[in-house]
C-alpha cells in the first residue's frame, strides 16, 4: 500500500535536497507545447481557479497561456508561485529577495492583460510546494496544471493526491513505474494525456552542454530536448476511451511465455493478440492508449505479488526482459 502523506519528509533535508536538485530541474516548457496538450481539456477548466505552482509568473509560459485565454475558458481565478531559494536563486533568472506569488481574476474585456492587473504577493517562506504556505494555496485550487521539478515527481503528485486534486503535469514517461506511483495508474487514478514523446525546453544559461540532446540557438538561448516526456493527469479524456484496434492473434513462438511467470511477453503493442485472454507482459508504452474498458491492468512485472522472485523482472530463455506492465482483456459483457 502507497503511503499518500508527505508531511513527513523533514524540512531541513528537504531544503538541502531540493536545492541540489533544482539545478537539473530547470525545463521551461514552450507556449506550442502547453497550447496543443490544453486544448483537449478546455471543458474541465470552466469555472476552476487553476494553479500553476512550479511557476515564476513573470515568465512561465503557463501562467502566459491561462492569463491570455483566461475569459474564453471562463476561468474563476489564476494562481502562479514558483520555488525561490533565498540565497541561490534556482528557478528563476529574477533577482528578488523574497519568493512571490501571483493572482489574476481576469478583466472581464476578453483582452491580454496589463501586467497592473494582476496580483503581486510575497510570500514568507521559498515557495516550495511543500511548504504550508504553498500548501495552503494548493487548497484553495481546483486544478493543478504545471512541468513540476522532475526530481521531485514523486512527492508533488503524492501530494496532490493527499489534497484530492485534479491536475495535468508534465513527467517523464519512465515515472509510471516508479514504486509510488504505478499503484495510482493501476487502480484508474492517474493516467497519460495525449502527447507522449519528444519534448524541447529551455534551460538557464548556467545549464553545462552535453553530448547530445542539447544545443544554442542564434540567440544564445539553451535548449535540452527530452524523448521520454509525457503529460500525466486525472481529467478524464476522449482518448482513454478509444479501444486499441487489436490485429494479431496469439502465437506461441512470437508470443513466449516467461519462464518464471504464467504469461506471455509482448514486446510491441501492436503485437498484443486479439484472442489471448490470459495475462500479457506488455512495454510502459502500452500507458499512451490503455483504455480502461478495454484492459485491467494487473500490476508491474517487478512487483506483482506473485512474482517468484519479487522485485526483479521476468525472465525470458534466462535473460530478464525489459520492464513490462502486466494486462489482461476484459471480457465484452464485463467491460467498465
Amino acid at each position: 500500500m502507497v503511503s499518500l502523506s508527505v508531511k513527513s519528509v523533514s524540512a531541513k533535508n528537504a531544503s538541502l535536497n531540493r536545492a541540489s536538485a533544482a539545478k537539473e530541474d530547470e525545463f521551461y516548457t514552450q507556449l506550442s507545447d502547453i497550447e496543443n496538450e490544453l486544448r483537449h481539456y478546455e471543458r474541465h477548466f470552466k469555472g476552476k481557479t487553476i494553479l500553476c505552482n512550479c511557476d515564476d509568473p513573470r515568465i512561465s509560459n503557463f501562467f502566459h497561456y491561462f492569463s491570455h485565454n483566461f475569459e474564453k475558458l471562463g476561468l474563476k481565478k489564476l494562481i502562479a508561485t514558483c520555488y525561490k531559494n533565498q540565497q541561490v536563486n534556482l528557478f528563476s533568472e529574477h533577482k528578488d529577495n523574497k519568493a512571490i506569488y501571483q493572482e489574476y481574476d481576469g478583466n472581464r474585456n476578453n483582452r491580454i492583460p496589463d501586467y497592473n492587473e494582476i496580483h503581486v504577493h510575497h510570500l514568507e517562506e521559498d515557495g516550495d510546494f511543500r511548504s504550508e504556505e504553498c500548501i495552503n494555496i494548493l487548497k484553495k485550487s481546483d486544478i493543478v496544471v504545471t512541468n513540476p521539478p522532475f526530481s521531485l515527481f514523486r512527492e508533488y503528485v503524492l501530494q496532490l493526491m493527499e489534497y484530492k486534486k485534479r491536475f495535468l503535469i508534465i513527467g517523464n514517461q519512465n515515472a509510471a513505474i516508479y514504486k509510488e506511483i504505478f499503484p495510482l495508474i493501476k487502480d484508474n487514478k492517474v493516467w497519460f494525456g495525449y502527447h507522449v514523446g519528444d519534448m524541447e525546453f529551455k534551460v538557464p544559461s548556467r545549464t553545462k552542454p552535453r553530448a547530445s540532446r542539447y544545443w544554442q540557438d542564434e540567440t544564445g538561448q539553451k535548449w535540452r530536448s527530452l524523448g521520454t516526456i509525457c503529460w500525466f493527469t486525472n481529467l478524464d479524456i476522449k482518448k482513454r476511451h478509444e479501444s486499441l484496434i487489436l490485429t494479431q492473434t496469439y502465437d506461441p513462438e512470437e508470443h513466449p511465455h516467461y519462464d518464471n511467470y504464467d504469461a506471455i511477453n509482448i514486446d510491441r503493442v501492436a503485437n498484443i493478440p486479439s484472442d489471448y485472454k490470459g495475462v500479457m507482459g506488455v512495454p510502459i508504452t502500452f500507458l499512451t492508449n490503455h483504455s480502461p474498458e478495454q484492459f485491467e491492468i494487473i500490476g508491474l512485472d517487478r512487483y506483482v505479488e506473485d512474482n517468484p522472485s519479487y522485485g526483479h523482472r521476468f525472465k525470458l530463455n534466462g535473460k530478464q526482459t525489459y520492464a513490462r506492465v502486466l494486462i489482461r482483456q476484459r471480457e465484452a459483457g464485463s467491460r467498465q
